[in-house]
């Protein structure tokens, strides 16, 4: 199967897992990982998710070969994106955890994802710059939003390859780790924040979303939403933990 899932507690890794393929994505693996990715987000027991590619190879992009073969991925605007999930808003956070190559579509699965994990020797890169295939799974909308309209258009225009310390200088991946090291970091990662308070995590994040592109007052007037919304979940309790002595030194 190209796509299963992995659990461990509150923490849920969706697998690609193509690896004949460099985990590219045909029309049958992008209706998995939105089918996964539905799962999780409606499953109250998941926190936070983990994008992991098996093989060594996060995601090549689409499976270009099935595309000349004819069986190429819906380009619908309406629905799923053409590799899955990529037009979904989940409730919860997805970690992605690179390694080797996050190019073309790929890219776009992991600027999809909230934080990205990244090992020392992956590459990033929009190297269906190269073949007259354009990005269609967001990736001309989220990666100015991540790294700026300059250093986007640098990378969308030339498809040039971005290692992982540059990738991790201009804000494209959060952490950088060994080789072979990007899985087991997100999954401690993703544990460390489904040990948070969820309602305020949860809000907090849509919060940054929802306020992109918005004039000021009406970006405040959405944190201002989501933050009485987590005040009513419970946010008081925490205050009086506080209060009591919990987290004194940084615990």
């Amino acid at each position: 199967m190209s796509v299963r899932i992995e659990r461990s507690g509150p923490v849920w890794t969706v697998v690609l897992d193509r690896p004949e393929t460099r985990n590219a994505v045909d029309r049958d693996t992008a209706e998995r990982l939105a089918a996964a990715f539905r799962q999780f987000d409606a499953d109250d027991s998941a926190a936070v998710a983990v994008l992991w590619g098996a093989g060594g190879t996060f995601c090549s992009g689409a499976d270009l070969k099935a595309v000349a073969a004819g069986d190429g991925n819906r380009v619908e605007a309406d629905g799923d994106g053409p590799l899955g999930p990529t037009r979904m808003r989940l409730g919860k956070p997805v970690i992605a955890a690179v390694a080797g190559h996050a190019v073309a579509g790929g890219l776009e699965l992991a600027i999809w994802c909230d934080l990205r994990v990244v090992e020392e020797t992956a590459t990033f890169g929009v190297y269906c710059r190269r073949w007259g295939v354009p990005l269609i799974d967001g990736g001309t909308v989220r990666l100015p939003q991540l790294i700026g309209v300059g250093r986007a258009l640098d990378l969308i225009l030339t498809g040039r390859p971005v290692d992982a310390a540059e990738a991790h200088r201009i804000g494209l991946a959060d952490r950088v780790v060994p080789p072979g090291g990007s899985r087991p970091a997100a999954e401690a990662l993703a544990a460390t924040l489904a040990a948070l308070p969820q309602a305020c995590l949860r809000n907090d994040r849509l919060s940054v979303y929802e306020s992109l592109g918005r004039p000021l007052p009406d970006a405040l007037a959405v944190e201002h939403g989501f933050g009485v919304a987590s005040l009513r979940a419970g946010a008081a309790g925490g205050a009086a933990r506080f209060a009591a002595g919990e987290g004194r030194g940084g615990v």
